[in-house]
């Protein structure tokens, strides 16, 4: 008897604390405000689009591959200035450099590949 009456004292201790946690207004994680880019990726000599290239923003785990039309979209990327990079067999890694990306911007780019 005496371990419930222990227990339960404890449990509702817990949860006062974590009301009055809350009623002092400490933060919670609050969502932040993103960017996203998207665009198309070309062989730069036959101007056809490229389906399967990897497409990353340097510096964080963000990568998505183009579809069949060569279509990508990044989302979820936070404020800042970054480094696309493209990856994609027999062809030349490309890099497109400093990508300023604000708060709720959507960045549409057109990037052409080279072949090695």
């Amino acid at each position: 008897m005496k371990n419930i009456l222990r227990i339960s004292a404890i449990t509702v201790l817990a949860l006062v604390l974590n009301s009055a946690a809350f009623a002092e207004g400490k933060p919670t994680n609050t969502p932040v405000a993103t960017a996203s880019v998207s665009g198309k990726v070309l062989d730069i000599n036959s101007g056809e689009t490229l389906a399967g290239v990897v497409v990353s923003v340097e510096g964080t785990d963000l990568k998505v591959y183009t579809d069949l039309d060569g279509n990508f979209t990044i989302n979820g990327i936070e404020p800042g200035t970054y480094n696309l990079i493209l990856s994609m067999i027999s062809y030349k890694k490309s890099l497109v450099e400093n990508l300023k990306l604000q708060a709720n911007d959507e960045e549409i780019i057109d990037i052409k590949l080279d072949n090695e």
